[in-house]
């Protein structure tokens, strides 16, 4: 199973819309505030530091590079070929090494496990962006790419989210300038439960390990200066 065309397209549109440089996009915001900050809860799990890391979801790649100074082999994984060619633009050091992946097709993930044995993935916000139909699939390739050893860590906005997102869309002045290109190619967030990650990883064949809150923070702005920050919670998942 892969991602429906209409996903891909909209992807690609994005990413081949967005402007260039680190914050140009509303989830890009800097990794000290992102990655950095869920480094804290994933790294005290890792089996195998060693082992490759996969920033699945990368976009152009501001997270992937922050990893890639603290782990010896990153690859930066996404379904747009647009958002890769972004990432690479960003990395002229090539500090992490780049490939597309539909990550709702699990033989490309075993395919890619293949290469790279098992591997740590790091995923921000992806599973809550996918079709209702394409979320098990996602977790199951997830499976596949940590393998026996590796471990998955995904931060996820949770319901509240949205209800946050559709009061930034339906103020008086429109929705703010970097969330109006998400809004505009359809990238809105799915309505997924709060539970459902858990859930789909325990069906993928993975334990939880461990779970918390921790808000994802914006590039964004409300009008009076504050920082958009959405609700969401964050999971560690590996073999028992």
């Amino acid at each position: 199973m892969s991602v429906t065309s209409r996903y891909r397209n909209a992807w690609e549109s994005f990413w081949s819309e967005a402007p260039e440089g680190q914050g140009a996009v509303f989830w890009d915001a800097e990794p000290i505030l992102t990655a950095g900050r869920h480094l804290a809860h994933f790294e005290p799990h890792l089996v195998d530091p060693g082992l490759p890391m996969i920033d699945l979801g990368c976009g152009n790649g501001t997270q992937t590079r922050y990893l890639a100074e603290r782990f010896g082999h990153v690859v930066g994984a996404d379904l747009s070929a647009a958002a890769l060619d972004h990432a690479r633009r960003a990395d002229p050091a090539a500090q992490a090494t780049y490939r597309q992946l539909d990550a709702a097709d699990k033989a490309e993930a075993e395919t890619l496990h293949a290469e790279l044995g098992d591997a740590n993935v790091y995923v921000r916000g992806v599973l809550h962006q996918c079709e209702p139909d394409d979320r098990q699939p996602l977790a199951d390739a997830l499976a596949a790419l940590v393998g026996e050893r590796g471990r998955a860590f995904l931060v996820e906005p949770s319901q509240a989210a949205k209800t946050v997102l559709m009061g930034l869309a339906q103020g008086p002045g429109g929705p703010p300038a970097k969330l109006a290109p998400v809004l505009r190619h359809g990238l809105t967030p799915g309505a997924a439960p709060d539970d459902a990650v858990p859930e789909h990883l325990r069906a993928a064949g993975l334990t939880v390990l461990a779970n918390g809150e921790l808000p994802l923070i914006s590039t964004e702005y409300t009008a009076d200066g504050t920082r958009i920050e959405l609700p969401s919670a964050w999971v560690v998942a590996g073999r028992g």
